[in-house]
Parts: C-alpha cells; sequence; structure tokens
C-alpha cells in the first residue's frame, strides 16, 4: 500500500514535529488532539519552527506557505484518520492512555491503515495487545526534535505484519530520515536500552557518594559530550527518568529499581527544566552548574564498557544488527562513535575485566557481562558472527548497509565503496576490501578490478570519528591501510580507480595503489590532511612522489591544495578522462576491453616488474624481466596470443 495521507494523535512537542517533518517532505498530514489549546499551541510550535528555518536560510519563504498548506488540525478523531494510510500515535509515554488511542483510532480508521506509535520505551507487543488485529501496529519512534534528528526506530512487535514493518520504514526514508530495523521488540528498544545502564549507574554513583553531580558532568563535559549526565536527565525531566527506570524494573531487571534518588526528587518536584530545579537549579532554559573540576573518580572505560555490553546483550537476542545498533546509537545520541566501534579498538579480557569490576563494586546484575563477553566472543558478536536465533530467521536480512558491493561482469569485477554518501573509509570497509581483495586474488575468471565509489563521490577520505583508543593502535590502523592498499599493486589482476566527485584523502591514496586511474575533468583531488593536523598515512607520502616526482608531490601534501581530474591528466596520475555523466559506462568498457585484450599473466608479471623493480637498482630489475620472460615463454596465454595474432582473431586468454 503506497502511503499518501498521514494522520499524527497528539499536537505536543514530538507531535507537531513529526507532522511539519512529514509535510515538510510533500505529504498531507492531519494533526488531531481532543483539546483545542493543545492544537493551537501546537500550530504556533510548528510556525517557530519554520520561521527559525527560514532565518537560518533551510528554507525559503513560499516554502513556508506550501508546508503549512499541507498541515490541517482537528478536534475530531473520526474525520482525522478517514482515508490515511498511516496514523501515528504520538501522545504522552502512558501504557493506559496509549492503549486508550488504538482501541478508538483500530475502530475508526480504515481497514488497512497502518497504525505506528512514537513510543520510546513501551514494548509493541504490550501496546497491541489490546487490539484486535495487532498485526497493524508497528513502533515509529522518531528522536526529539524530530525537525532535527535523522533517526527512526522501526520496531516490530511480536505479531507486526512484515508488510506494515516494511511499509514504515520505506515511508521513514522517504520523509528524509535514516532509520534501523528492531527486528524483536523489547524495552528500550536500541538506543535507549543501550543508554538504561548508564543512567542507573550515573545515580548509584551520587548514591555510593563516588563525587558530586557537577564534577561527574565536568568530567563527561572533557571527553567532548555535549552535556553531562545528570544536566541531561534534568532536561529531559526526572519524572520521565523515573517512569523509564520503573518501566524497565518491570520488563528487563529489578536492578532498576535500586536507583533510589529520581524517585525522592519527584517528591520533591525536583522535576530539572520543567519546574526549575533538578540536580541543578534551572534560568532561562539553562543549567545553572557550580564550577567544579573534571571528576577523577570515573572513567570512560566504566561508560563505554556498559554500552558495549548492552549492545551486545541485543545481538544476542536478534533484536537489530550490529551495524544498525552502531548507527542507531551514534545517531540517537549524537555521538561521533558508537558501542561497535569502541568494541573494536578494546579486547574482550579489557571489557569483561571492567563489568565485572562494576558488577561487584555495585551488586548490580545488569552491569554483569553478557554471555558473549564471558565466553569470550565478543568480536564475534560485533561483527555478526554469532549464530542467528531461529525468531530472527523470518526477519529479512538488511543488505542495504553493505559497506562494499561487488558486481562480476565477464572477466570483470566491480568493486563500488558504500559507505555513505561520501564513501569515508574505517575499519569495516577495510576489513570488507581486504576480505574482498583476497578472495579475488586466486580468482582465475577474473582479470580486472574496478575500484568505484557507490553514488557521485569516489571517497573523500578515512572517517576520523572513528575510535581509536591509542597512539600504538592509530599507528597500526595507519600500517593496516598501507597493507591492504598495497594489496592492490600486488594482485595479479589489472586495477582500474573510477575516480569521480570528492578524491581525498585516504580515498586518494586507495586510487594512488591502482594500476591505472581514469576520471571526469572536474573532479576534485587532494591530500587535505596537513590542514587538519594529520598527515598521508596510508602510503599517500611515498606514493605520490613516485608516481608525479619529489616537487609536485611535495607541494601538494604540504599545502592541501586540491586540484581537478583535468590537472592530475596532464601529472600523468590519470590515463583517461570521461565525461561525468558517462564515467561507469566508458570506465567499463575500457575494463572489459582490457581484460579481452590484455593475457592476464604477461599483465601479473608486468606489475611486478614494475613495481618491485622501481624499488631495486636498475642491473637487478633487468634480470628479473629477464627472469620474467622466461616463465612467460612456457605459458598457454603466450601461444595463444601468438596464433591470435598470426590468425588475426581475439585471443581466448586462461590465465595459464
Amino acid at each position: 500500500m503506497e502511503i499518501k495521507q498521514v494522520t499524527v494523535v497528539g499536537s505536543g512537542l514530538m507531535g507537531s514535529g513529526i507532522a511539519q517533518v512529514i509535510a515538510t517532505s510533500g505529504f498531507p498530514v492531519r494533526i488531531f488532539d481532543s483539546f483545542p489549546e493543545a492544537l493551537e499551541k501546537g500550530r504556533r510550535g510548528i510556525e517557530k519552527s519554520l520561521s527559525r528555518m527560514l532565518k537560518a536560510g533551510r528554507i525559503k519563504e513560499e516554502n513556508v506557505k506550501e508546508i503549512m498548506s499541507r498541515i490541517s488540525f482537528h478536534s475530531g478523531m473520526e474525520e482525522a484518520v478517514k482515508g490515511s494510510e498511516l496514523i501515528i500515535e504520538a501522545v504522552p509515554e502512558v501504557p493506559e492512555l496509549k492503549e486508550k488511542v488504538f482501541q478508538s483510532l483500530e475502530k475508526l480508521s480504515g481497514p488497512e491503515a497502518i497504525l505506528a506509535t512514537n513510543t520510546s520505551n513501551i514494548r509493541i507487543t504490550e501496546i497491541a495487545s489490546k487490539l484486535s488485529r495487532p498485526e497493524r501496529l508497528v513502533g515509529m519512534h522518531f528522536f526529539n526534535p524530530p525537525v532535527m534528528m535523522k533517526l527512526v526506530e522501526v520496531i516490530k512487535g511480536e505479531k507486526t505484519s512484515e508488510t506494515n514493518f516494511q511499509a514504515v520504514f520505506d515511508f521513514s526514508k522517504k520523509i528524509g530520515k535514516d532509520p534501523i530495523k528492531v527486528f524483536k521488540d523489547t524495552a528500550g528498544f536500541v538506543v535507549n536500552r543501550i543508554s538504561a545502564p548508564e543512567s542507573l549507574y550515573f545515580i548509584l554513583l551520587l548514591e555510593n557518594k563516588v563525587d558530586t553531580p557537577e564534577a561527574i558532568d565536568a568530567f563527561a563535559r572533557s571527553q567532548a559530550l555535549p552535556m553531562g549526565p545528570y544536566e541531561l536527565m534534568d532536561y529531559v525531566g526526572i519524572d520521565t527518568v523515573l517512569h523509564s527506570l520503573e518501566y524497565y524494573r518491570s520488563t528487563l531487571s529489578e536492578d532498576y529499581g535500586k536507583a533510589e534518588i529520581p524517585g525522592k526528587m519527584v517528591k520533591e518536584n525536583r522535576l530539572g527544566i520543567k519546574t526549575g530545579e533538578g540536580f541543578y537549579k534551572w534560568q532561562d532554559g539553562k543549567a545553572q552548574i557550580p564550577k567544579a573540576n573534571p571528576s577523577t573518580k570515573v572513567e570512560l572505560m566504566d561508560v563505554f564498557a556498559l554500552e558495549i555490553n548492552e549492545a551486545v546483550k541485543l545481538i544476542e537476542d536478534g533484536v537489530a544488527t550490529p551495524v544498525d545498533i552502531e548507527k542507531g546509537f551514534c545517531l540517537g545520541m549524537n555521538r561521533p562513535f558508537g558501542p561497535i566501534s569502541v568494541a573494536k579498538g578494546l579486547s574482550n579480557r579489557e571489557v569483561k575485566g571492567k563489568l565485572d569490576q562494576l558488577h561487584e563494586k555495585y551488586g548490580v546484575d545488569v552491569f554483569k557481562p553478557a554471555r558473549s563477553i564471558e565466553e569470550g566472543k565478543m568480536k564475534e558478536a560485533i561483527d555478526g558472527n554469532l549464530k542467528v536465533p531461529q525468531e530472527r530467521k523470518e526477519s529479512p536480512v538488511e543488505t542495504d548497509g553493505d559497506l562494499l558491493k561487488v558486481v562480476r561482469k565477464g572477466k570483470v569485477v566491480r568493486i563500488q565503496l558504500n559507505n555513505g554518501r561520501n564513501n569515508l573509509l574505517n575499519t569495516k570497509v577495510l576489513d570488507e576490501l581486504d576480505h574482498t581483495i583476497d578472495k579475488l586474488w586466486s580468482d582465475r575468471e577474473v582479470f580486472v578490478i574496478v575500484i568505484a565509489g557507490n553514488g557521485n563521490v569516489f571517497s573523500a577520505g578515512a572517517e576520523l570519528t572513528q575510535f581509536i583508543p591509542d597512539s600504538l593502535e592509530f599507528m597500526e590502523h595507519s600500517r593496516k591501510g598501507e597493507r591492504i592498499f598495497r594489496k592492490l599493486s600486488e594482485i595479479p589482476k589489472i586495477v582500474i580507480a573510477e575516480m569521480k566527485g570528492y578524491v581525498l584523502g585516504g580515498g586518494f591514496e586507495l586510487s594512488l595503489n591502482c594500476d591505472i586511474r581514469v576520471s571526469h575533468g572536474d573532479c576534485v583531488i587532494g591530500f587535505p590532511e596537513t590542514t587538519i593536523g594529520l598527515l598521508p598515512g596510508w602510503s599517500g607520502s611515498q606514493k605520490l612522489a613516485k608516481l608525479i616526482g619529489m616537487s609536485r608531490a611535495a607541494y601538494l601534501i604540504l599545502t592541501g591544495e586540491r586540484f581537478t581530474g583535468e590537472i592530475a591528466k596532464e601529472y600523468g596520475l590519470v590515463s583517461r578522462l570521461y565525461g561525468k555523466e558517462e564515467l561507469e559506462t566508458k570506465t567499463m568498457e575500457f575494463a572489459q576491453e582490457l581484460s579481452e585484450k590484455v593475457s592476464p599473466i604477461a599483465a601479473s608479471l608486468s606489475k611486478k616488474l614494475i613495481y618491485k623493480g622501481s624499488e631495486v637498482p636498475m642491473d637487478i630489475g633487468l634480470e628479473m624481466e629477464s627472469i620474467a620472460m622466461g616463465n612467460i615463454y612456457n605459458s598457454k596465454d603466450f601461444m595463444e596470443g601468438i596464433s591470435a595474432f598470426v590468425q588475426k582473431r581475439k585471443p581466448e586468454y586462461k590465465f595459464q
């Protein structure tokens, strides 16, 4: 079913924000609220939000009128839901209220309409339990503020239909969001579930008098977090924190009931920003935090270990894939890296040791290591190599998130980087590239490899937000990239780099390790590393000088200056220029041509002579060349090449 008309139930901050997002994306949307004053407040909120976007230059004056024309406000539920294919509930986080709303929606909406709940914690199955057709209900958890936050968690309840689950996921993309799939219904879903043990941890720190809120918040801000944990709790609302902990106590673990401070604060009406006082006093929307030195009594590793632990539990239970867990946490928490990335830089022993310490110190079973960590299988879990639970097998495998797309056409294999709009290079991309190169190395049916970028960009470089724990690991990260890229110049195939859009930093280094580079004229190429305090660390400082000379290489690296594909052609870096629109077609035609006319054995030996010969004295290089000639003389491909030449036909090489 195609979604054309949407209804949002509830005109509060979340409901009005969700409606604004949908209308901005071109869909008509109705907002229902039984309180007229709430509807009017929702309208004013949307108008203010659009006004801010207009002042910021994100939209134009005519866009404001168009967006508002797509939104209608209704105090009658029946007229609000009539004809809507998707109805999104955004009422307060009270299970009984949500159940009552959906019972009304089920009666008044069309029988095929999809019902969605914006709950942030409550299990979808629980809300759907009172419906006669629970398969209609899907979780659609937007993050606050929905106008700004890209993440939507799409949650499948125990009885949610696959069709509705996929329809809501697809619609989330249509309205400009970056959704993740939550295959198994659990309290808190992904982001809030991972954050739950942290909330408990930070409250227990105060109850055990480890340090003051202001000192611990100062420590958090010193680690580049936008807010400390207590300022964030005040901002969210202490009553909301308490309700979440109580819900987790009833659904996940009794341990969440051990946090006593939030209950006392609620009784004293110290709810944070809502009442003007919580952990801190609030004035004009800002927390008045006493000055304090960052705490030396807490460690960032405590938080990392708890996040990793909960992420591993989600993977073990088949709740979501490691890729979606990482993406969801980064987008939902505005963090540059998530628990999966952090876990890749740590050993199982380190994480288990920290969790054992926390469990022993606070006597909380939630802090105990997950099964996989206890068994030393953390890496298998975060790499997605655990056995898939039976209940997960019914869910479709998500393939859109693959970081490489590998397509074979005849004797040519095309490897496309597929990591976001800019195809950034991180450890996962490098690992997949390494694995793919190894698989192709001895494949005698492949003669030519094309390295390209998905979309309009080859690669804008390394993913600088990736978590790397120390200088030793950073050095090994550099060595890893060098070794993997070097394989491209050593693999017994012709490797072509299809350079387009941005080819910067690590992306440029990747192209330098290919045998042949093709591009379009206005491709943007360069090494910006020195302008951000780095240097080309994946072979760029060595490869560029060998290809275009020391003087030009020094200038380009030391200035960080960018240059075009046309200039790269003048430098000899690029061998062929094609039009931007025809680049992929022409590159594949060129690769196909080489796969048919060039002997793969001759190409393989020639590569070795070119690259290895440049590293040794001339006499040794010439000796290597003579030996190669002797080896090639006995090959079947040499005889086929001579026969084809004499008979004036195309050769049929076999890599023999």
